[in-house]
């Protein structure tokens, strides 16, 4: 296929050089210029002017606003593509945006996938995404080739767009919390005399643990707060959770205080630091010393 890809960050790199692997032609797109450098030199191209029509536009940028304005703004990509090519939308963005998306696109005689992801930049670069793909069957006919070389597991949860961005949410929900938790997990312990090197040794292999205990929780350990995922990224994924369930009247006040005590890490000045560094803010908040700290 030939695939224009936009938003080359931490795991949209990873995945654009799986689909090059997988004998893809990608052209990519990315603000950070060194970022598509990256691409051409791992097989990709750089966009152009003049280029043959893409068959699929992969869109792994931040948030809806991007999303809109990449794929229909005055420059979008969408203009790009052939008739009856489909986009594959990547970003964590509401059910309701996914739907107004997708009829965009039919109004354009192309296909439109709900398709956001889950795994990290270490599976965005091996191909081994789970991606929450929501969509017609024509669609997703159409983008298999490009999903098989990005993701380990396809998750078809309806066919038509919003059920993927709905349990992206879902995901992003325990995630979240799970990260919060971890945070103060670190800072209590921490308050009772234990290292968070005790702390995470231990709780690795105890019930108290979740993947993202053990992915972020290293982190702390080497006082490594360099961003792959910051702090600010929960304000929106949450905010989006708390959004959904507000319209629906569904309390949810685990993952609101979770995204309080985002919010306030963020006022605190740690919001372009890694999310772990929610441990950083309740472990100041306390008094207590965590590794890095003096």
């Amino acid at each position: 296929m030939l695939i224009d890809f936009v938003g080359l960050g931490s795991m949209g790199l990873g995945m654009a050089v799986s689909l090059v692997k997988a004998g893809h032609t990608v052209r990519g797109f990315d603000p950070a210029s060194p970022r598509v450098e990256m691409l051409v030199e791992a097989g990709g191209a750089e966009f152009g002017d003049a280029l043959p029509q893409a068959d699929a536009v992969v869109s792994a940028v931040l948030n809806a606003d991007q999303t809109r304005t990449v794929l229909f703004g005055e420059q979008g990509v969408a203009k790009r593509l052939r008739s009856g090519g489909v986009i594959i939308s990547c970003a964590t963005v509401s059910p309701a945006f996914a739907a107004e998306m997708e009829a965009q696109a039919a109004d354009m005689d192309l296909l439109y996938l709900d398709a956001p992801i889950s795994g990290g930049a270490i599976k965005a670069a091996a191909g081994q995404l789970s991606i929450m793909a929501a969509g017609s069957a024509d669609a997703f006919a159409t983008a298999d080739p490009a999903l098989e070389a990005m993701a380990e597991t396809v998750h078809r949860l309806g066919d038509h767009a919003g059920p993927g961005s709905a349990m992206k949410a879902v995901n992003q929900l325990l995630a979240g919390v799970h990260i919060a938790a971890m945070g103060e997990a670190m800072a209590f312990g921490a308050s009772q005399g234990l290292t968070p090197a005790q702390v995470l040794k231990v709780v690795s292999v105890s019930a108290g643990t979740s993947w993202m205990f053990e992915n972020r929780g290293p982190h702390v350990v080497d006082a490594d707060y360099t961003p792959k995922s910051k702090v600010d990224i929960w304000l929106k994924d949450l905010g989006i959770v708390t959004d959904i369930a507000a319209s629906s009247n569904l309390p949810v006040p685990i993952s609101s205080n979770a995204l309080a005590q985002f919010r306030a890490a963020s006022e605190a000045g740690l919001g372009n630091e890694d999310d772990a560094a929610i441990a950083k803010y309740f472990a100041r908040a306390g008094g207590v010393t965590l590794p890095g700290d003096n």
